[in-house]
């Protein structure tokens, strides 16, 4: 059954210029679509569209009678006084309407009301109360907001207090609460922690309904889409797949094109030359072969049909360094710092030398953006110090990017920020990081949070730097812009300390984990893959270990036959565990070798999943051996 059907839809907001431009496609019922295209593409304006909230100027769009649409890229004004709690009730707008009807109803028969009709309606409405889960708001808002990571105390606090991030999550919850036919997700990963965005990923796996999302996450897409669909100038191009797939099959269809056009214009190029032969060869004597070159340049305009394919133009500007001498690159010795009766961390000591590359990690509001601006010298610990080697210079990209002066252009801010730059100097450095044109004469302040980090990015690489810091790098930029980046970043052969939630740029630099959880740094020195294997297995540890009483004094028993022979089998079980997780990490690194190969990639791929399932099976088998080898 077809859920969402669009046919021809066109929308602009300037005259002659349509952002679409005879969108069409349709999505079937249950189907994960992800929608993608670059920044301005028109992806947020068509979701507008089909939500109402805009009308489009030619085409139509039909949605499935009785389909309920939820959208998240909008965040809805709610009453002063709201809560959090209250915001997240309203998913219940029906509950509450039965639950009212079912009270008047109750004081009726209360008051001597006892008719057929009456009680016969009554139990029609708790009949239905009870099947949309009308008993269990409570328990469902609390498995939601554990989801999200909304605390008990987020819960109390009034909405309109809460940041951007906040309100997004808060958001997204009551939209999962709603319970609605078809989910529109708009960038809802861009303020969730890891935890949120694996927890949503589950969600939207298990949602039985029809999921649309416009995302820049590829993991996220990787595992929760089968079906991509691109905005291309104003139209729409279809991939079978989920990103992995897309990414390798636009790269094959552009060769592909690529080719038919030099093959035609190859073929072009043999028949004019042809065709000029016979035109001299008439203007000689033989006039009748005028006309066969006149036949000739026909079939050449009939040959003419492949536009030359292009890609979008690449940035290609990268980090100044600055040569580094010593190992010590930062020391933070005995770091602490707190907001009242808040403590973010405490007793942090560790040492960061030459070209290591550090990611942040941990729940949002942990303190991991207050530690990089102690860093910078923005915020002052309540105790302990920072010291940095003796040649560090030190480049910082913040997560909220902010302008002293954001009345002045781009190319006014670039002169005022780097004395000595030319006009034209600052316009080429402006048109490496895609401002072009009129562009540069543009206010900073009606710049998009993307345009805004990519310009903050080309006044910083204008430097000589040795350590990197930054805080969510890739936060609002399109997937080309994050490529840009994550090349920038791989060129660069500095220090580098980041705070991300993109598990592809972490997995891809990451070399160390500093993981803030509970007010304590804990130090991982390894890669990011290697970080989640141990994480998960000490979870794995902590779940099978019964919880008992320590007793003082009191000799460890040897146990029966049974246990002793558990106790063996279970060393084995280890030790095949250690086998099955080195040989994932050599098909994770064959899947990274192959992404532009879908058959090796594929092959890979398979292979990782038949390991994934074997190791589960041996957790289990641990599991079991553990209980028997303590029982």
């Amino acid at each position: 059954m077809i859920e969402i059907s669009v046919n021809g839809l066109k929308k602009s907001f300037e005259i002659g210029k349509n952002v679409l431009d005879g969108l069409t496609f349709q999505i079937e019922t249950g189907e994960r679509v992800g929608l993608l295209g670059r920044n301005g593409a028109g992806k947020s304006t068509l979701f507008k569209i089909l939500t109402g909230e805009l009308e489009a100027d030619e085409g139509s769009v039909v949605i499935a009678r009785n389909s309920r649409v939820g959208l998240i890229s909008q965040i809805p004004v709610y009453p002063a006084g709201f809560t959090v709690d209250d915001v997240l009730h309203t998913a219940f707008a029906r509950h509450q309407k039965l639950s009212e009807e079912m009270e008047a109803l109750a004081a009726a028969m209360a008051a001597g009301d006892g008719s057929g009709q009456t009680l016969r309606r009554y139990g029609e409405l708790s009949a239905k109360f009870e099947g949309i889960g009308g008993y269990d708001t409570d328990t469902a808002v609390s498995k939601v907001a554990n989801g999200l990571s909304i605390s008990p105390e987020m819960r109390s606090q009034l909405f309109d207090s809460l940041s951007g991030g906040e309100k997004t999550r808060v958001n997204l919850g009551r939209l999962i609460l709603e319970d609605t036919d078809i989910l529109l997700l708009d960038e809802p990963t861009n303020h969730l922690d890891l935890h949120a965005v694996e927890w949503l990923e589950d969600y939207v796996r298990r949602f039985k309904g029809t999921v649309v999302v416009i995302s820049h996450d590829r993991y996220f897409l990787d595992r929760t889409v089968s079906r991509v669909i691109e905005v291309l100038d104003g139209r729409a191009e279809f991939y079978p797949g989920n990103y992995t797939f897309y990414a390798i099959e636009k790269e094959r269809r552009y060769q592909e094109k690529l080719r038919q056009y030099e093959k035609e214009q190859a073929r072009i190029k043999q028949l004019q030359e042809a065709a000029d032969k016979l035109h001299l060869w008439a203007f000689m004597g033989a006039d009748k072969l005028h006309k066969r070159a006149f036949s000739m340049e026909r079939r050449i305009e009939r040959i003419r049909q492949t536009e030359k394919p292009t890609r979008a133009r690449a940035m290609t500007q990268r980090f100044g360094e600055r040569e580094f001498s010593g190992d010590e690159v930062m020391h933070i010795r005995d770091l602490e710092k707190s907001f009242g009766d808040r403590r973010l961390f405490h007793g942090m000591d560790l040492l960061v030398e030459g070209g290591e590359r550090i990611a942040l990690i941990g729940d949002n509001g942990t303190g991991k953006s207050t530690l990089l601006k102690i860093l910078m010298g923005e915020e002052q610990p309540d105790g302990g110090r920072v010291r940095f080697g003796p040649s560090v210079r030190t480049a910082y990209l913040p997560q909220i990017i902010r302008f002293d002066h954001p009345e002045r252009s781009l190319v006014d801010t670039m002169l005022y920020a780097k004395h000595g730059i030319t006009t034209q100097a600052a316009r080429d450095r402006l048109g490496a990081f895609n401002f072009r044109g009129e562009d540069v004469f543009k206010p900073v302040s009606v710049l998009s949070g993307g345009e805004q980090s990519r310009l903050r990015l080309c006044m910083l690489m204008d430097e000589e730097i040795n350590l990197l810091i930054l805080d969510e790098p890739t936060n609002h930029l399109d997937i080309a812009s994050r490529e840009w980046i994550e090349e920038a970043v791989e060129a660069y052969e500095g220090a580098l300390l980041f705070v991300s939630h993109d598990r592809y740029f972490i997995n891809r630099f990451a070399t160390r984990i500093w993981e803030l959880e509970n007010s304590v740094i804990t130090d991982y020195p390894v890669s990011f893959p290697r970080y989640k294997e141990i994480r998960a297995r000490e979870k794995q540890l902590a779940q099978a270990q019964p919880k008992q009483e320590k007793k003082e004094d009191r000799p460890v028993p040897k146990g029966n036959r049974a246990q002793q022979n558990a106790r063996k089998q279970l060393t084995i079980c280890e030790r095949d565990m250690e086998k099955l997780e080195a040989e994932i990490r050599a098909a994770e690194a064959e899947m990274e070798r192959s992404a532009c190969d879908y058959e090796k990639y594929s092959e890979a791929y398979a292979r990782k999943e038949e390991l994934d399932g074997k190791l589960l099976e041996l957790m289990d088998r641990w599991e079991k051996l553990a209980e028997e080898a303590e029982a």
